[in-house]
């Protein structure tokens, strides 16, 4: 899928947790459901860091350009050392290795501990990179015909007035995980959530995503996950744009409406 309905279906999925935990009596704190869709919605362009034309490549300038290059050498480099007879040849790193379940748990992983040892600052961090890439991808329009400064610039206040949000009483820096020392635990999982339905968004496309990687199916360690072949589309065709953007508003929107309790 395009970047526009990556970010469209992240934020969707967290909403959609937000009804989810509200209805088993664990219900975010607003700052949290707006966050943490906020950072889903960023989290779910992640994966193309493989991508050297992806929206997350052009994000951060150059910064984000030279990081896309070494992410596809060291996705192809992994996809060569444990391809099996059955997984096809290929010449770059693209929905390989970013594009599995593994990645996405370490990535969401490595965010909760950063979050929890590098305190505020960790977490203003962690808050701009998804924040700039929100904006990258929800506000896909304004975004490119606006300079990257602005975009950044952005970013950077959504993250300073989140994290001041968060940081309050009774706000949700301790949701779900209340333990001394816990607080902003919680980051990583809409940066799992967010991969993993990127993944899933990728695999009802012609291609497939090979999401279970590493485990073997057949002959192939890489197995392309998907519908059946008649019930794929290409990236960026109508059906995306027509049907399944509309219908990530709409369900996102029920999720957010349920997660605070207004129906």
């Amino acid at each position: 899928m395009m970047g526009p309905a990556h970010s469209l279906s992240g934020a969707a999925a967290w909403l959609g947790v937000g009804a989810a935990a509200a209805a088993a009596g664990h219900a975010m704190p607003w700052p949290v459901l707006v966050a943490g869709a906020l950072i889903c919605a960023g989290a779910a362009l992640a994966p193309d860091l493989d991508h050297k034309a992806a929206t997350i490549s052009r994000a951060f300038g150059p910064i984000s350009r030279a990081l896309c290059e070494v992410i596809d050498k060291i996705s192809y480099a992994v996809y060569k050392s444990t391809r099996k007879a059955g997984d096809p040849r290929r010449s770059g790193g693209h929905r390989t290795l970013t594009h599995t379940w593994v990645w996405a748990v370490l990535i969401g992983g490595g965010a909760s501990v950063l979050a929890m040892i590098g305190g505020r600052w960790a977490v203003l961090g962690i808050l701009f990179v998804h924040m700039v890439l929100a904006v990258e991808g929800l506000l896909w329009r304004a975004a490119r015909v606006s300079s990257d400064v602005l975009v950044w610039l952005l970013g950077a206040a959504s993250a300073w007035i989140l994290a001041d949000v968060l940081h309050k009483p009774g706000n949700g820096s301790d949701w779900l995980f209340s333990a001394p020392g816990q607080e902003y635990l919680w980051l990583g999982l809409p940066i799992v959530l967010g991969a993993l339905v990127h993944d899933i968004g990728d695999a009802l496309t012609v291609s497939g995503c090979p999401i279970l990687w590493p485990i073997p199916i057949g002959r192939k360690r890489w197995y392309p996950i998907g519908p059946p072949k008649g019930m794929r589309f290409r990236a960026g065709s109508w059906v995306e744009l027509k049907v399944l953007m509309p219908v990530f508003m709409l369900l996102g929107g029920m999720g957010g409406l349920a997660a605070l309790g207004v129906i």
